[in-house]
């Protein structure tokens, strides 16, 4: 398996770098209106509701990666937050910032 480290403090900086990405405000917000035809305001607004979306999943897995590197630290990497067992490996590789095993994360 690759450096779940790296792997994480790798993740955790793209998610930061696109959460401050997002939350720099529009350059040019100025001259939107927001009438009965559709039009670039309501587009603009149906493309801020999507980002507000978008942004609440990133930092839910920015939150998951930063718990994983708080238990790379405490030598619990790998184990269930829940029940306490060991997570799959299979899991693992496929999402290094998991802290849930599969059966805990259904139930979520």
């Amino acid at each position: 398996m690759d450096d779940p480290a790296r792997i994480l403090q790798d993740k955790r900086a793209a998610l930061e770098a696109e959460l401050e990405r997002m939350e720099t405000p529009p350059e040019d917000a100025g001259g939107i209106s927001f009438g009965k035809r559709v039009g670039d305001g309501t587009s603009m607004a149906v493309d801020r509701i999507v980002d507000v979306a978008t942004h609440q999943g990133l930092q839910a897995l920015l939150t998951a990666v930063r718990r994983a590197e708080v238990k790379l630290h405490e030598e619990t990497y790998g184990v269930c937050d829940r029940c306490g067992k060991e997570i799959a490996s299979e899991r693992m590789k496929a999402l290094p910032w998991a802290v849930l095993c599969v059966t805990c994360a259904a139930r979520s």
